[in-house]
Formats: C-alpha cells, sequence, structure tokens
C-alpha cells in the first residue's frame, strides 16, 4: 500500500502523483484524485500501446508497471498510484519492492476490499478482467479479512476494450452487460464489485440492470481519500497547484482522445511518449 523511509530528500510535496493505466479507465481514478486533492499535480500515464492488460501475461502486465514507474519516478513524482486492477494483482508487491524508499505507492484493490468490509456486505460479486480474476486477489484478500464472506468472481474481457472504443450508454453495451451479470454466479448479490477502473463509466449501466437492488462499488473515490491519507501522514499534501495536470499515452488513439474529452468534460491535451 504505501512505503516509508527516513532520507526525506526523496520526497517532496510539491512533487506530483503519477496515476498510470493500460488506457483511459486510469482517468476514473485521476479524477477522483482531483476532486479530493485539488492542489496537487498530477501526471498521467495511459498505456494504449500495450491495452488491455487483461488479456496479458503477468510477466508482460509487470514489465510494463515497472518501466512506467521508472518513468513517473524521473517525472519527480512523490507518489504513483496503480489506477489498474489488473497491474495492481500481479505487480503491485513487486513495484513496492523494486523502488523500497524512493517514491509512495496506492493500488485499486486494498481500499476498496477494505471498503467492503467495513460495510459488512455478504454476498460480494466481482467483474473484473481476466488477469484480476485468475489472480484471485480479491477472493483471497476479502476472505481474509472475514472467511464467511461469499464471493463470486466473473471475468468480464470484452468490457474494458468496448469502454476504450466509447461504446457506452448505448445498445451494443447494454446487451454485453445484460449477457455478463445474467450469469448465474451474478445473481443473489448485495454487492458487485467493479474490479476495473475503466467500469465506473458504465456504472449507470450496471445499476439500471440490477434496478438498484444491489450496491455497485469501485475503488475511485475510497483511492482518493486513501491518497490523502497517506500524503498526510508523510507531511506530503502540497500547499497550491502550480502547474496544468499532465497527460501521456505511449501510443495515440482518437478514440483515447474522444472518450476522454467525454468523460472529462474538457479538452485533455496528450502527449505521446514512447518509453519502451
Amino acid at each position: 500500500m504505501g512505503n516509508k523511509d527516513t532520507n526525506r530528500t526523496v520526497y517532496n510535496d510539491q512533487k506530483s502523483i503519477g496515476v498510470f493505466d493500460s488506457g483511459i479507465g486510469g482517468l476514473t481514478v485521476a479524477n477522483a484524485i482531483n476532486k479530493v486533492l485539488p492542489k496537487e499535480h498530477l501526471i498521467y500515464f495511459g498505456d494504449t500501446a500495450h491495452l488491455p492488460y487483461g488479456d496479458k501475461s503477468v510477466d508482460a502486465i509487470r514489465y510494463y508497471a515497472l518501466r512506467i514507474s521508472k518513468f513517473l519516478l524521473e517525472q519527480d513524482c512523490k507518489m504513483i498510484v496503480i489506477a489498474c486492477n489488473s497491474a495492481s494483482a500481479v505487480a503491485s508487491d513487486m513495484l513496492l519492492e523494486f523502488f523500497k524508499g524512493k517514491v509512495l505507492f496506492a493500488n485499486v484493490i486494498d481500499p476498496l476490499v477494505q471498503y467492503t468490509i467495513e460495510k459488512g456486505y455478504q454476498n460480494v460479486g466481482v467483474i473484473a478482467t481476466k488477469a484480476t480474476i485468475g489472480s484471485n486477489v480479491y477472493r483471497e484478500k476479502l476472505k481474509t479479512k472475514d472467511q464467511k464472506l461469499k464471493v463470486n468472481q466473473l471475468a468480464t474481457p470484452l468490457l474494458a476494450p468496448m469502454i476504450e472504443e466509447g461504446f457506452f450508454n448505448n445498445n451494443i453495451s447494454q446487451e454485453v452487460i445484460k449477457k455478463y451479470l445474467s450469469d448465474d454466479s451474478m445473481q443473489g448479490l448485495d454487492s458487485l464489485l467493479l474490479a476495473c477502473t475503466h467500469y465506473p463509466l458504465i456504472r449507470s449501466e450496471i445499476e439500471l440492470y440490477y434496478k438498484e437492488k444491489v450496491q455497485i462499488l469501485d475503488s475511485c473515490d475510497v483511492l482518493a481519500y486513501q491518497v490523502k491519507e497517506m500524503l498526510s501522514k508523510e507531511n506530503l499534501l502540497s500547499a497550491k497547484l502550480s502547474k496544468s495536470h499532465k497527460y501521456y499515452v505511449s501510443d495515440f488513439t482518437q478514440s483515447f482522445e474522444d472518450t476522454a474529452k467525454l468523460f472529462n468534460g474538457s479538452e485533455i491535451e496528450l502527449e505521446v511518449k514512447n518509453i519502451w
């Protein structure tokens, strides 16, 4: 979750917060952090050259996460937020060990798990990419905290690329969502965890499917408050926003720019950065 070092020259409150994901999904996290911490400077990296991470091997995801983290550290980041469930599931521990004492880390999984436990849900569904479901990280972490908890998981590999291409809030997305959520494992739930940062963009459609009888949870807001808590604990909260946020992608796609504009409500200036 976070790491602490006595070398205070490494951590500086005016440094940036780095946020990365395979594509557009992490913008949901960056947006939440910006609302909770409006004085913090954000540097976003969307690895559009390799999306979606959910279908990649563990070794490939770890390599991408390591290289992006090195890039963000070079951009003078005091904290790196792994705004991708697939990368959080298979690369978080590796990144913590590799960059120990150099930068703070937060991931999208632990805050959502803790929030779910605190709310006392008993029949939890999890939808995510193949990589996240294959790691079994949500079930293991939830069951470690509450052995009686019932956890049903379902890989939903079409959702992230569908969202990346701008197909949400339409007939296509509604049919795909219905196909997945009609699975037997997704019935009788009291809560559903959106274990991919792309999925908040279709949250309203998922709520509509369940007719608001199932509590839909995502990591964005709870992670944003955890980021604030971690920075406050280290006395690293910025006093003022001194420059504009930066948005990098590893490969330009028109769909990313168009969807980012729709989601963010304003123009985002993308800079293509080949870090490979």
